[in-house]
């Protein structure tokens, strides 16, 4: 069995970490490099850094962030924010990123996914999809959760794997910063309608929520920002308890 991934995330917003609710209110959180070593030695299996503010700001992800950070850890690091090419993609895998993740272009420009594929190859290629639930069921969000679109979650995700997804982000808006556990349900769906790995963002509060989204959500790899940043749950004690729980983890 694979090991169920602990990976804390990087807000970013003016070069500091941020942390809000529901992709709003958002407060300080610290320096990402400091971060970014601090869960090298807690024993973080990947970090993900997202410029937030990219994409509605239409700039360019940090790269001198990305290329600082990068030397000083020594785990698989995914960036995203703002990438709308293969030149913006090729910016930060050259700047020191194993991954990129893209959301809104790639709604916007679906054949984005298959160009990154080919390129860098599928391994690179995550795909962040932000859902929240709807009258109608669960809606794809774009720009910061701040635009609707016309897909679908579980249609999306099968489309963007289709296409060369190698992973996917999965963030629940509805969850995010509350704190009260992820999105089971549709974890588990989008988990078991695709073929690659699906990791879990959105509503960490506590170990047991990490368990829950294993087992019951079927998710490949757990994502959480405050509860780390603010020292609420250390990842040693993390990965312990859920080693206890029968959960295979890198400890």
């Amino acid at each position: 069995m694979l090991s169920k991934r602990i990976i804390p995330c990087l807000d970013i917003k003016d070069g500091r970490t941020v942390k809000g609710t529901g992709f709003e209110h958002l407060r300080d959180a610290g320096d990402p490099v400091e971060l970014a070593l601090e869960y090298c030695r807690q024993g973080a299996d990947e970090l993900v850094f997202l410029d937030i503010t990219a994409t509605q700001e239409k700039r360019k992800t940090l790269a001198e962030l990305v290329t600082r950070i990068a030397q000083h850890i020594n785990i698989p690091f995914t960036v995203g924010g703002g990438i709308t090419s293969v030149e913006d993609a090729f910016l930060l895998l050259h700047a020191g990123a194993d991954k990129i993740s893209i959301n809104s272009a790639a709604v916007k420009n679906p054949g984005l996914i298959s160009e990154l594929a080919a390129r860098f190859g599928k391994q690179c290629m995550v795909v962040a999809i932000d859902t929240k639930a709807g009258e109608s069921g669960d809606d794809v969000y774009i720009s910061g959760g701040r635009t609707k679109t016309e897909w679908q979650t579980l249609a999306w995700a099968r489309q963007a794997v289709a296409l060369g997804a190698g992973e996917l982000l999965l963030t629940s808006i509805d969850s995010d910063g509350a704190k009260s556990g992820f999105a089971l349900d549709i974890t588990k769906r989008v988990a078991e309608a695709v073929s690659v790995p699906v990791i879990a963002s959105g509503g960490a509060g506590n170990a047991v929520h990490f368990r829950d989204v294993f087992l019951k959500g079927s998710a490949d790899a757990a994502l959480a920002a405050s509860i780390f940043h603010y020292r609420e749950l250390r990842i040693p004690e993390l990965k312990q308890y859920l080693k206890q729980e029968g959960l295979t983890v890198r400890l």
